[in-house]
C-alpha cells in the first residue's frame, strides 16, 4: 500500500509540474537565451499553500474576490467570512493585515482587479515571526511585480457581462510601469474598475429584496528602492478608493410607526425603494530598511508603516407604500416616504507600527538558524452615527519573538514563542429605550500572553516529507465586527449591529500533513477556539436581528487531500512517462481536491460537509489552452450557527486562453458559473430566539474576455531586480527547512 501511494504521488507530481532539477528559481543565460523557471499553479509548502494568479487566466479574469472563491479548500460566505481547510483566515495585503472582515472586506476585494495580483499565499501554520493575532491562518494577497533595468509597461484589461433581468457590464483596466537607473528603482501600478451587479435576497417571510449594485474603484501603488551598498531602502505608498451605490426595491412584513409616531409600532405590509451609498478611502505608507551582511542568510530589517482608512455609509428612502394590518387597512402615511439619511454612519481607522526582524545561522545539531524581533503597534478606531461618536476604540500591542530552526539528518525542527502584551480600551455611547444618551466603557483587555509554536518534519526523500505542527494564536475582533453602526441595507424588519464588547479568540491549532513534490498532499488539522467570534441571525416577532457574539468553546476538524493526475497516465506506461521532461503548460492534466470539515459547538448538533474542487487543463490545437474549474460544497451541513440548505459552492467555470506575439500578448475568453448554480440558502441556528431562513443570489453567471500585453524591454537580457512594491517577506537563500521559506 505504501509503495502504491508513493508511486501515485511521484508520478502525478513529476509528470504534471516539474522535475527536481528545475527547482532553483534562477535565470541562466546561454548564448543569448534566457531560461526561467516555469511558475507552478499550486505549491504545497510546509507552512503554506501558494496559488499563482499571474499565469492563471481562470483566476485573474475578474476581481480578487471572484478569484479567491475558486481556490480549492477555501470557503467564502457573506454570513461567516473566509475559511481555508477549516481555519479562519486573517487577510493580509502585501504582508500587512487589512483589519477588515465581512461586508467591508468583500467590497474591498471586489474593488481590486484580479490581474493586479501576482500570487496568494495561505499560511496555514504561521510561525513566531508572524503576529499572534493572525488567528487560525493568514491569506496574504501579494500584488508585487518586478522592476527591470529598462522602462517596461504591462497593460491588463477585462470586460464581462451578465444578463439576468437586464444587461450589466463590468470592466477593469490597469497599467504597471517599472524601471531602474543607476541611482534607484521605481514602480507605479494604477488601475480602475467599474462593475454592475445584481443581488436578490430573502429573509424568512419578512423581507424580499432586489438590489442593483454599482461599484467604482481606483487604486495606485508606488514604490522606490535605493541600493546603499549591500543594504536597501524601500519607500512605498498605496491608495485604494471605492465608491458604491446599491438601489434596492423590497417587499416586507414588519412593524412600522403608526401616524408617524415612532413609539406606536403596528403590523404592516409594505413596499419600499431605497438607495445605499458607500465611500471608502484607504491609504498606506511604508518605509523599510534592509541591512545585509556578507553571509546571505544573515538579515536585519527595520520597517515603519502607517495606515489610514476612512469609510462613509448612508441610506436614503425614495418611497414607502403599503397598509397596516387593521380592520380598515389604513395606508402607510406618505410623510414617512422619501426620507434622506435613514442611516448616516462614518468610521476612521488609524494604525501605526514599527517592527524589527533579525535572523542568522547558528551551529545547532546539523545546522540551524535563529530569528528574533519585535513589533509595536497602535490602533485607533472611531465610529460616528448622525454626528454622535458612538465608539472610541484604542489598542496598543507590544510583542517580541524568538524562534530556532535546526536540522538533524532527515529531520527538520522548529521551536519558537511569541510574547505579546495587549492594552485595549474604549468608550461606547448609545441611546436607551427612553432616548437617554448612555456612555459606558468597553470591557478592558490588558493581558500579557505567550504563544508557542513547534513543528517537526521528516524528509522521506527530496520533496517528499511528513510534517506535524502546533501553534497557539489569538484573533482580536475585527473593526467591522466591533462597529456598532449598520453598514448594510436596513429595512423596517431588520436590525444589524456590531458588538463593541466582543472578546478576543484564543486558538490552539494542530496539523499533520504528508506532501509530495509540492502538489500531492494529504492532511488533517483541528483548531480549538475559545471565545470564537461568530455571526447569529434570529427572529423576534416581526424583526430580524443580525448580531456578533462570542462562542465560548468550539472545534473545527478538517481533513483534506490534493492530487494532480496527468491524462497520459491512462495511455502510456509508467516507464515511458518517467522519461519525459515535462512543461506543465504543454500537457493535459487534472488537479483533484477534496476536504471534509466539521464544526463542533456546544449544544449544537452540526453535521460535517465535503468540499470538492476539480481543475482540468486541456491543450487544444493551435496551443489554445482550455481550463475548467468545478467547485461543490455539500448541503445540509453545519457552518457555525447556520445550516446550509443549498451548497455554498456549485459552479462550473471555463476559460480559453491563447498567447500571441512571442507570449507578450495573452487573450482569454471565459464563462463563469455556466449552470447558474451558485447561491446561498441557509437556516440559522441561534442560541436563543427563532431560527430564520435566509437566501441570497448574486448574478454569478457571467461571460467576458481579458487581455494582457507586456511591452518588452530594450534589452531582453536585462536582469530583474527584487520586488519593490510593498516587499515584506524576507529573502532567504539559506537556512534550514527550505520548504517553509
Amino acid at each position: 500500500m505504501k509503495k502504491t501511494i508513493f508511486a501515485l504521488s511521484l508520478l502525478s507530481s513529476v509528470v504534471v509540474f516539474s522535475q527536481e532539477k528545475n527547482n532553483k528559481p534562477q535565470e541562466k543565460q546561454i548564448e543569448g537565451v534566457v531560461i526561467t523557471k516555469t511558475k507552478k499553479a499550486v505549491e504545497q509548502k510546509a507552512d503554506r499553500t501558494i496559488f499563482d494568479f499571474s499565469e492563471q487566466p481562470q483566476l485573474n479574469n475578474g476581481n480578487v474576490l471572484e478569484g479567491i472563491k475558486k481556490l480549492p479548500g477555501l470557503v467564502s460566505t457573506d454570513i461567516a467570512g473566509m475559511m481555508y481547510q477549516g481555519k479562519m483566515l486573517e487577510v493580509y495585503l502585501n504582508g500587512r493585515p487589512l483589519n477588515i472582515t465581512s461586508n467591508e472586506l468583500n467590497s474591498f476585494l471586489e474593488g481590486m482587479p484580479a490581474n493586479s495580483v501576482e500570487r496568494i499565499e495561505v499560511i496555514t501554520q504561521p510561525g513566531a515571526e508572524f503576529p499572534a493575532t493572525s488567528g487560525g491562518a493568514i491569506m496574504n494577497i501579494i500584488t508585487n511585480k518586478n522592476a527591470n533595468k529598462y522602462l517596461t509597461a504591462t497593460y491588463s484589461g477585462n470586460y464581462s457581462f451578465t444578463n439576468y433581468d437586464q444587461y450589466r457590464s463590468r470592466t477593469t483596466n490597469s497599467v504597471n510601469l517599472n524601471a531602474r537607473n543607476k541611482y534607484f528603482g521605481w514602480q507605479l501600478n494604477v488601475g480602475q474598475n467599474y462593475r454592475e451587479s445584481m443581488l436578490n435576497g430573502q429573509q424568512d417571510e419578512l423581507l424580499t429584496s432586489h438590489t442593483d449594485r454599482y461599484g467604482r474603484g481606483y487604486f495606485a501603488k508606488s514604490g522606490l528602492t535605493f541600493d546603499l551598498g549591500q543594504d536597501r531602502l524601500l519607500l512605498n505608498y498605496d491608495i485604494y478608493h471605492n465608491n458604491n451605490d446599491n438601489y434596492t426595491l423590497s417587499n416586507g412584513h414588519g412593524d412600522l410607526p403608526f401616524q408617524n409616531n415612532p413609539k406606536d409600532l403596528r403590523e404592516a405590509f409594505y413596499t419600499s425603494s431605497d438607495v445605499a451609498h458607500t465611500n471608502s478611502l484607504r491609504q498606506e505608507a511604508v518605509v523599510t530598511y534592509q541591512k545585509r551582511f556578507a553571509d546571505k542568510s544573515q538579515k536585519l530589517d527595520f520597517q515603519f508603516g502607517y495606515t489610514r482608512s476612512d469609510s462613509k455609509f448612508s441610506q436614503d428612502n425614495y418611497f414607502q407604500d403599503g397598509t397596516f394590518v387593521m380592520p380598515t387597512n389604513p395606508p402607510i402615511n406618505s410623510v414617512m416616504s422619501g426620507l434622506k439619511d435613514i442611516l448616516n454612519n462614518k468610521s476612521v481607522m488609524n494604525i501605526a507600527n514599527f517592527k524589527v526582524d533579525y535572523a542568522q545561522p547558528i551551529k545547532l545539531l546539523d545546522g540551524g538558524k535563529v530569528s528574533f524581533g519585535g513589533l509595536y503597534e497602535k490602533q485607533d478606531y472611531d465610529t460616528e452615527s448622525f454626528g454622535l461618536t458612538n465608539l472610541e476604540y484604542q489598542r496598543q500591542t507590544a510583542s517580541t519573538y524568538l524562534e530556532f530552526q535546526a536540522k538533524l539528518k532527515k529531520f527538520d525542527f522548529t521551536l519558537g514563542s511569541r510574547a505579546e502584551n495587549y492594552d485595549i480600551s474604549g468608550v461606547t455611547r448609545y441611546f436607551d429605550k427612553d432616548a437617554k444618551l448612555v456612555e459606558a466603557s468597553l470591557i478592558p483587555f490588558n493581558k500579557f500572553k505567550f504563544f508557542p509554536n513547534a513543528s517537526v518534519q521528516y524528509n522521506m526523500m527530496n520533496q517528499v516529507y511528513i510534517a506535524a505542527n502546533y501553534n497557539r494564536k489569538i484573533s482580536l475582533p475585527s473593526i467591522s465586527a466591533l462597529n456598532p453602526n449598520n453598514v448594510t441595507f436596513s429595512g423596517p424588519s431588520t436590525e444589524v449591529n456590531g458588538n463593541p464588547n466582543l472578546r478576543p479568540t484564543i486558538f490552539d491549532n494542530y496539523e499533520i500533513k504528508v506532501s509530495a513534490f509540492d502538489y500531492a498532499f494529504i492532511g488533517y488539522s483541528v483548531s480549538s477556539a475559545s471565545n470564537q467570534v461568530a455571526q447569529i441571525i434570529r427572529k423576534d416577532g416581526r424583526k430580524l436581528f443580525n448580531e456578533q457574539v462570542n462562542i465560548s468553546n468550539m472545534k473545527i476538524h478538517n481533513f483534506n487531500v490534493g492530487l494532480p493526475v496527468p491524462f497520459m497516465v491512462f495511455s502510456k506506461p509508467l516507464s515511458e512517462i518517467m522519461k519525459f521532461n515535462f512543461n506543465p503548460d504543454k500537457i493535459n492534466f487534472m488537479y483533484l481536491y477534496a476536504g471534509y470539515q466539521k464544526h463542533e459547538i456546544d449544544n449544537l448538533n452540526n453535521k460535517g460537509f465535503w468540499i470538492f474542487n476539480i481543475m482540468t487543463q486541456i491543450i487544444l490545437p493551435k496551443d489554445i489552452k482550455l481550463t475548467a474549474n468545478y467547485s461543490y460544497l455539500t448541503p445540509k451541513a453545519g457552518y457555525f450557527y447556520f445550516t446550509a440548505e443549498k451548497p455554498f459552492n456549485n459552479s462550473l467555470d471555463i476559460t480559453l486562453t491563447k498567447k500571441f506575439m512571442n507570449n507578450r500578448l495573452t487573450l482569454s475568453v471565459f464563462a463563469n458559473d455556466i449552470f447558474n448554480g451558485q447561491m446561498m440558502q441557509v437556516r440559522s441556528n441561534p442560541p436563543s430566539g427563532t431560527p430564520v431562513m435566509i437566501s441570497s443570489k448574486y448574478d454569478t453567471r457571467n461571460f467576458g474576455f481579458s487581455i494582457n500585453y507586456k511591452i518588452p524591454t530594450r534589452n531582453k537580457l536585462a536582469k530583474e531586480d527584487p520586488n519593490i512594491l510593498n516587499q515584506t517577506k524576507k529573502e532567504d537563500n539559506g537556512g534550514v527547512m527550505q520548504q517553509a521559506q
